[in-house]
């Protein structure tokens, strides 16, 4: 990683546009590969750089992805540039944080198999947080050669949004590349999700010509154990960079309104047309969603699962409203304490 251009790692005047003259000269712009307990590894154009944080910074608050900017002489990550995209969770036991998954992401493929882990709400949850960062998704079907009939998945998948992309191929073919090719161009950078056992790392290999280790499925659910054990970024050949990530059952999801009405488009749009503000699209008189559902127009199981989502982001985001607002008045509460210490 040693003949890296800024441009050739994903660099753009987005970037550049956050920089002063000074630091142009004294600091050196690093983009995060992996992510440790204590330590970041990011790439650059001089090289590739271990790096400690700054006090302030945690790598809690440090993506794959990310651009930062660094003193190399000292091994020190000084700043975190802002992001163009990022792509985070709601968290599993309601800290208050989301959790990031990774960040500058032009493309999150969105991966699957034609067998018993295709599942539609789970796929809604990643289209969710895709729509929401402004991420393009696309749904990738795997195991395509062990089903008897996977245009009916490809079918139930193109069903979950609007002119969604969705891609149904064999992992271990060799037209991978050819086929994942108009995503990862040069400066590209893409993000491989999905839970165990559908084939990311084998698509993640033919990909970056690497040869990371696979394990097979189990055969009585089609589940697959956990291969990528950590986020970490990847030079393809094609010029683009691939994040790999590991295996996620849960996927909770906090402050994604927007991503959510962008998966269900069908239902969103109705739903500003009810005769009532607040309808529950359940048996309210005027609910243009049901009318939909009653004409066949709209899947009642969408309906379902669109009601399930916005309870969840509500109930998660007055978690998070409330853990920032304790957190803000802890803060208050300490610096009052050191003013009155310090008199």
């Amino acid at each position: 990683m040693t003949d890296l251009t800024r441009d050739a790692l994903g660099w753009s005047p987005f970037f550049m546009s956050q920089l002063d003259i000074d630091e142009l000269e004294t600091l050196t712009p690093a983009r995060i590969a992996t992510v440790h307990r204590d330590r970041v590894v990011g790439f650059s154009d001089i090289g590739t750089l271990e790096l400690t944080l700054d006090p302030g910074i945690t790598t809690a608050a440090v993506a794959v992805g990310d651009w930062v900017l660094a003193a190399p002489e000292q091994f020190r990550l000084i700043q975190v540039l802002d992001r163009k995209t990022e792509l985070s969770r709601g968290t599993e036991f309601h800290t208050g944080e989301k959790q990031l998954i990774a960040a500058n992401i032009d493309t999150l493929f969105i991966t699957t198999s034609c067998n018993n882990d295709f599942n539609p709400a789970r796929l809604e949850r990643y289209l969710a947080l895709a729509h929401d960062a402004m991420i393009t998704p696309v749904i990738l079907l795997t195991k395509v050669d062990q089903c008897d009939n996977p245009d009916d998945y490809v079918d139930q998948a193109r069903a979950l949004g609007r002119g969604l992309e969705v891609i149904a191929f064999d992992a271990k073919s060799d037209d991978v590349i050819a086929t994942l090719a108009p995503w990862c161009g040069k400066g590209q950078t893409v993000a491989l999700t999905g839970s165990s056992g559908v084939g990311k790392t084998t698509i993640a290999n033919a990909l970056t010509g690497g040869n990371a280790l696979t394990r097979d499925i189990r055969e009585d659910d089609a589940r697959g154990r956990h291969t990528t054990t950590g986020r970490s970024l990847h030079a393809m050949p094609s010029g683009g960079w691939l994040i790999d990530t590991p295996g996620m059952r849960g996927l909770g999801l906090a402050e994604v309104s927007f991503g959510i009405d962008a998966t269900f488009p069908e239902i969103s749009e109705l739903a500003e047309t009810c005769k009532f503000r607040d309808c529950a699209h359940e048996s309210e008189p005027g609910c243009k969603v049901q009318a939909a559902i009653a004409a066949g127009e709209i899947d009642p199981d969408r309906l379902k699962r669109f009601k399930k989502l916005k309870r969840e982001n509500i109930q998660a985001t007055e978690t998070i409203a409330q853990a920032r607002d304790r957190s803000k008045k802890l803060g208050k509460h300490i610096k009052s304490v050191m003013k009155k210490k310090g008199r």
